[in-house]
């Protein structure tokens, strides 16, 4: 693995600056394309196309398919529609290709077409565009290897060895009949030790249990969750005539984790839109901004809580605030990112609604009554007197129960309405609970007060 450093770094400028072009191309293409990557991610765009046009034909795809989108949108904008056409349209697979093309101007995109001596590639790659984004179709890349039921195993051996030289992977061989429709699946196993001779059909010795496929139009997240919970390393899509039209790679199914991953923690982390640490100042604070704006809002909303009871006659409640509304604050994202993974992995649905809220009652109950009889022998001990003893058990007792079913209510509401539930573990549960839990707190301590005296 490269480090990459800042010596290493400014020694590769000094090469640039210097025009040693052959130690450069030396130095680079002895690394690996994923590496090239990260060293493109922290050069300026002048000395990315200069380091970009020192490398050889097969490596610029295949640094192509490695960099970052910003990076790469950059840089292949700065290249020839020729440049485009040679090193993307047909140097990578069509799914990868169609990625990089997609940010690009239509206009630029056609005339690099027009530049691609490989029609078909060019045809598959346009199909593939036509997709929207976050859909199989999308996700999907055309080349794989498929065979007819008819064939014998002495053609289907002769038509794998054609078929693989496009293919990088042969994760399953497909087999089809004679309209393209997907009916089985042929293991190598099954081709090399139950085919009694060269002359049997491939029909006979097909695989069609646990045949899963997807269409097109399907969501991404519909995707990613079927190859999960099928152990699957590649899955068929086909179209409504179930003609098979393509094929999905782990590879791309973890590049959406991954990408779903960070979406979500920037969104439980209070952070509106996808950003990294080297965007500009304005592009970090306008997507950190607007929850910040919300925490203050809380702010100011807690404050005139505090204000709207008769604190003055009570003061000692003011030391117990910050802890009811942390543990408010706590527990409802817990609970809010307990359904929230639940979601993800299509263990909750709307179907069960009530028994998830049922279950995080019993769990908020005992949470509550563990941690009221804690802080009610504690503040005993530490003398805050029985009055402030009682009020502040009884109120983390509520503000806990209150804060589980509202952290699981929330993200079974947005999913709903089809809004990305990980909002709901972010600063928008924190701050409601901690609003309810003053509004909890001071509502029971005035109840004490009033049967107390």
């Amino acid at each position: 693995m490269l480090e990459l450093t800042k010596d290493f770094l400014d020694a590769l400028r000094l090469q640039i600056e210097a025009g040693r072009d052959e130690e450069l191309a030396n130095k680079v293409g002895e690394l690996h394309p994923k590496d090239v990557a990260d060293i493109f991610d922290a050069l300026r765009r002048e000395e990315i196309l200069y380091l970009y046009r020192l490398l050889g034909p097969d490596f610029k795809s295949e640094v192509i398919a490695e960099l970052e989108e910003d990076v790469r949108e950059g840089l292949l904008s700065s290249l020839s529609s020729k440049e485009i056409a040679e090193d993307v349209i047909e140097g990578l697979d069509s799914d990868d290709a169609a990625d990089a093309l997609a940010d690009l101007p239509e206009a630029k995109v056609e005339e690099a077409m027009r530049m691609v001596d490989d029609v078909e590639s060019a045809s598959e790659v346009l199909e593939l565009l036509s997709y929207d984004e976050g859909t199989a179709g999308a996700m999907m890349a055309v080349e794989l290897v498929k065979v007819e039921e008819d064939w014998t195993v002495a053609r289907a051996i002769r038509e794998i060895r054609a078929q693989a030289s496009d293919v990088e992977n042969i994760y399953t061989i497909y087999m089809v009949d004679d309209q393209g429709r997907l009916n089985g699946r042929l293991s190598l196993k099954s081709l090399l030790l139950n085919a009694s001779s060269a002359r049997s059909k491939l029909k006979d010795l097909k695989d069609e249990n646990d045949l899963v496929t997807v269409e097109p139009h399907e969501n991404e997240e519909v995707v990613v969750k079927l190859m999960e919970r099928y152990d699957l390393v590649a899955l068929p899509v086909i179209d409504n005539d179930g003609v098979l039209i393509g094929r999905i790679t782990i590879d791309d199914a973890v590049d959406v984790l991954i990408e779903d991953a960070e979406r979500d923690y920037q969104l439980a982390s209070g952070i509106s839109e996808g950003v990294e640490g080297k965007d500009s100042i304005w592009a970090l604070t306008r997507a950190r901004l607007p929850w910040l704006l919300i925490g203050l809002g809380g702010g100011v909303g807690g404050a005139y809580v505090i204000g709207a009871f008769d604190i003055e006659s009570n003061p000692e409640l003011a030391l117990f605030i910050p802890l009811i509304a942390a543990m408010g604050g706590n527990v409802g994202v817990q609970s809010s990112a307990i359904v929230v993974q639940s979601l993800a992995s299509a263990n909750v649905n709307m179907g069960n609604v009530v028994s998830r809220l049922l279950k995080e009652l019993r769990v908020g109950l005992v949470n509550g009554l563990i941690c009221s009889a804690i802080i009610f022998s504690t503040s005993l001990l530490l003398n805050f007197g029985w009055m402030l003893s009682t009020t502040v058990s009884a109120s983390l007792l509520c503000v806990i129960v209150f804060a589980a079913l509202f952290g699981a209510f929330v993200p079974l509401m947005l999913e709903k309405r089809n809004i990305d539930p990980a909002l709901a573990t972010g600063p928008f549960i924190t701050t409601a609970n901690d609003i309810m839990g003053l509004i909890i707190y001071f509502s029971i301590g005035s109840l004490v007060a009033t049967l107390m005296t």
